[in-house]
């Protein structure tokens, strides 16, 4: 069964899926299958980077689908080594290589290396610019890279790419990038499972008859934050993208607010501690 995945429309035009699949840390063999298993139930949004050594299996599982290219939006990133030697073009390359594609829908600077992520978004520009690269954006922003963008240069990212979930919601960074019109996309939307059991969770998968992780998903896509959850598991693959058929309360959206705690689930990387 396909389920109907709605889209939302980035700064350039472009249509973007509000779900889609992350990929960190599925092996080679589990993201291919992953990927059809997925595109089986209508996701179209696959989400990978060159950090995660599974660019070529995403594209095997691209290909295995049976779905056309077209019909897919796929996000790749560039890692921060690749930054730090200036070999963005280079590193781009390779993962279209490696995905065996002739361009991603949106390529992302993975994080902002201090004293190099302008001149990154300046090559991401003229990747862009190639058409090799439909959208471009960033990823583990905060205001203050947000603002050095904007000074440096006049193409304001399509995404920002962070954590986000109810243990820690960024209302702040979420307000200032839409004021900007930058979609946000939220990379760990379970929080590596650490928010299911807690107890306003439980009590609002029983009130809405769901899983604690429908309700975190949804408590996110209805603010029209895009998701990619990751699994390799068929039953939650489904039950991960079945959010859009309920809506949640405003006094239940509010009662998962007060969860925040700027929980951070995701590690940062050594070379940016």
């Amino acid at each position: 069964m396909a389920l109907s995945i709605p889209t939302i429309t980035l700064n350039d035009g472009r249509a973007m899926p509000l779900l889609g699949l992350g990929t960190y840390k599925s092996t080679e063999k589990e993201a291919e299958k992953a990927i059809v298993t997925a595109a089986k139930y209508g996701y179209r949004l696959i989400d990978t980077a060159s950090s995660y050594k599974n660019e070529d299996s995403i594209g095997r599982g691209i290909r295995a689908s049976g779905i056309p290219r077209e019909n897919f939006f796929i996000t790749t990133k560039v890692w921060n080594t690749a930054q730090r030697v200036g070999d963005i073009e280079g590193a781009f390359n390779r993962s279209l290589d490696r995905l065996r594609l002739d361009y991603v829908d949106l390529y992302l600077i993975h994080w902002p290396v201090p004293g190099c992520y302008p001149e990154t978004w300046r090559a991401l520009e003229k990747i862009r610019e190639s058409g090799r690269a439909k959208s471009i954006g960033v990823s583990n922003f905060e205001e203050l890279h947000l603002t050095a963008l904007f000074e440096f240069s006049g193409v304001i990212p399509a995404v920002n790419q962070i954590e986000c979930h109810p243990l820690w919601n960024r209302k702040p960074l979420i307000a200032f990038c839409r004021s900007h019109g930058i979609a946000v996309q939220a990379y760990a939307p379970l929080a590596r499972g650490l928010y299911l059991n807690r107890e306003i969770m439980q009590q609002l998968a029983e009130k809405y008859v769901r899983t604690e992780a429908q309700i975190g998903l949804r408590y996110l896509v209805q603010q029209g934050i895009s998701v990619i959850p990751k699994s390799t598991q068929p039953d939650r693959i489904f039950a991960n993208a079945d959010v859009f058929d309920f809506e949640l309360s405003e006094a239940d959206m509010a009662l998962i607010d007060t969860m925040d705690e700027q929980l951070r689930s995701a590690s940062i990387p050594d070379d940016l501690l």
